[in-house]
């Protein structure tokens, strides 16, 4: 029964990200926003997950699976972000390469972090 969880997120997941693509492919030619994008939100909501989950049982180990594993996984996506990554440096747009390197990688901390905050700050109110 795992697996369906995981797989129907998924496919949630998956096509999420197809239209974040969608939506995002207009706003540049140089930056691929919607992989930038679809990491940060996806390393945001795998915080609030994680913030919710670690001091009770907010959710139940498939419904876990379903939106960490299945959504989140299915959402963000690190084989683009490295293929669009190596794009750069092939065509020795270096300083771009730095660029969106730091962007997803500190992006995505920062977003999960403020997730597990989100989360302390509610429960508090």
């Amino acid at each position: 029964m795992p697996v369906i969880w995981v797989g129907v997120g998924g496919f949630i997941g998956a096509v999420m990200r197809y239209l974040t693509s969608l939506v995002t492919a207009g706003w540049s030619i140089v930056i691929p926003y919607g992989t930038l994008l679809s990491n940060v939100v996806g390393c945001f909501a795998i915080g609030i997950v994680v913030g919710l989950a670690a001091d009770n049982e907010a959710f139940s180990p498939n419904f876990r699976l379903f939106l960490a594993t299945g959504v989140c996984g299915g959402f963000t996506t690190m084989s683009s972000f490295v293929y669009e990554l190596a794009q750069y440096m092939r065509s020795d747009e270096l300083l771009m390469a730095a660029v969106y390197f730091g962007a997803t990688l500190v992006g995505s901390i920062l977003m999960f972090y403020a997730g597990t905050v989100l989360v302390t700050v509610a429960r508090a109110s």
